[in-house]
């Protein structure tokens, strides 16, 4: 089942219908979908769809030359000699007829072969760009993606025409993966499993989210169960340093003098490790938003919501789960605390909702731009926190989200009215999300002052 990437497919689909060379250069994280995106595009066209693997340069160029014969229905001819006498053949049997050419997880044909970048910027330069070839390359290690290929130092800087980072999907997006069931389960599903295709597939709409989690995630055969691991060691040296870290961002540490006393680290080497974790997608940095006075510091998030789950809930709980404990551990090591963590996902998709009103001009105003702020309170001594703020120029939305098992109360409605006071902007809007909806007060105060709005699920469910 293909599920989604409609805006990538048109935009491919644009491109190869213009009939000219083109180059397009694919990335993303490993299980995101960018092969069963090709595959999709490609599922009707004439097609060459190569994937080399990790093999000796030999061996990839035999397979390649495999490829194209089969593709082409010849038989008796001897594998190509060279990289660049394969692609010659392709450019002539593409000069007057569309071709398409995906070579998969470029990185490891680059491995193999360290000139083939120089080898394919000759090709494009003195051949492909006379031709109706459709050049796809694709690849899941996100650095040498954008450095050994679209970085300026690459021979192949400046050659594609038009370039794609696949992206985990957003709740939004993820729906159709779980449509059948209630908004709550959908962003229970959603904080757990995040937007990654390959892991919402595994999820079974006929258990609730705790039989879920307990096969799909705690059994000790599920493939989940040590994919972050598997992950790491797959990309990185030192995995043992990385998990020590993305355990303390997923605990709450998420400072970098509390990420560095964590895992005992100097704070110039937790950064080095921090920021390859960003190249690769799986942590963010966060900062505040420059409104009123706000904190110097950064705040470190681990981006994949299945990520976020793995090194909260089961990393430091494995040795329980190998003992065959997993009931307890859902019992006593995650439902106390899976409100609290959905909590923090909830603001997220709160923000993304946000933005679906900002673009169809469903707020009060068009904000500029959206994000979080914390920052000193002078009044109070202390610092505050926002869970969304957004803005332009002049006005400004202060938002709040609760995802708890009452009621939103006027208290939430009056401190967040009081952290107002801290921002010079002429016009505030106050909006509060709120899991099980708001109590009478708030609504009568709602419906009494035009700059109080109200979100409930039912609100999210209808976009």
């Amino acid at each position: 089942m293909f599920v989604g990437r409609d805006y990538e497919l048109k935009k491919l689909n644009e491109l190869y219908y213009s009939d000219n060379f083109n180059f397009v250069v694919m990335y993303g994280r490993r299980r995101v979908g960018k092969t069963a995106l090709l595959s999709e595009f490609c599922k009707d066209k004439k097609s060459i769809f190569f994937i080399p693997e990790e093999y000796s340069n030999e061996m990839a160029l035999r397979n390649f030359s495999q490829s194209i014969f089969k593709f082409f229905k010849l038989s008796g001819l001897s594998n190509f000699d060279t990289w660049e006498s394969a692609f010659l053949f392709i450019a002539e049997r593409a000069k007057d007829e569309r071709l398409v050419l995906v070579i998969d997880e470029f990185q490891y044909l680059a491995y193999s072969e360290k000139n083939i970048p120089s080898v394919l910027q000759k090709i494009i330069d003195h051949y492909f760009n006379d031709t109706k070839l459709f050049l796809i390359l694709c690849g899941s290690y996100i650095s040498f993606m954008e450095k050994e290929v679209l970085g300026y130092k690459s021979p192949l800087y400046g050659r594609r025409t038009a370039q794609m980072e696949i992206v985990p999907f957003n709740f939004f997006e993820s729906r159709d993966f779980f449509s059948g069931t209630s908004t709550e389960n959908q962003i229970s599903i959603f904080s757990i499993f995040g937007g990654t295709p390959q892991y919402l597939i595994s999820f079974e709409p006929k258990l609730d989210i705790f039989d879920n989690i307990r096969e799909k995630i705690l059994d000790r055969t599920s493939y989940l169960y040590e994919e972050p691991k598997f992950l790491l060691k797959q990309e990185l040296r030192e995995p043992s340093v990385y998990n020590s870290i993305l355990e303390s961002i997923a605990c709450g540490y998420t400072r970098l003098n509390e990420i560095a006393t964590k895992v005992v680290l100097d704070s110039s080497k937790a950064a080095k490790y921090l920021n390859t974790l960003i190249e690769l997608r799986i942590v963010e940095q966060l900062r505040p938003e420059k409104l009123a006075k706000c904190s110097r510091s950064s705040i470190y998030r681990i981006k994949d919501n299945f990520f976020r789950f793995w090194y909260r809930f089961i990393f430091e709980n494995k040795s329980l789960i190998e003992q065959g404990m997993v009931q307890y551990v859902i019992e006593e090591k995650i439902k106390p605390y899976l409100n609290e963590y959905i909590g923090l996902i909830f603001e997220e998709i709160a923000a993304d909702y946000l933005k679906i009103l900002n673009k169809e001009n469903k707020l009060p105003f068009v904000f500029e731009r959206i994000g979080k702020w914390w920052g000193n309170n002078p009044a109070k001594k202390r610092e505050e926190e926002i869970d969304i703020v957004a803005y332009d120029k002049n006005n400004l939305i202060i938002g709040e989200c609760k995802w708890q098992n009452s009621k939103l109360g006027m208290g939430a409605l009056t401190q967040l009215i009081e952290k107002g006071a801290l921002f010079d902007k002429r016009n505030k809007y106050y909006v509060f999300f709120s899991k099980c909806g708001f109590d009478e007060k708030v609504l009568q105060f709602a419906e009494d002052n035009s700059n109080i709005i109200l979100f409930g699920l039912g609100d999210i469910e209808s976009v």
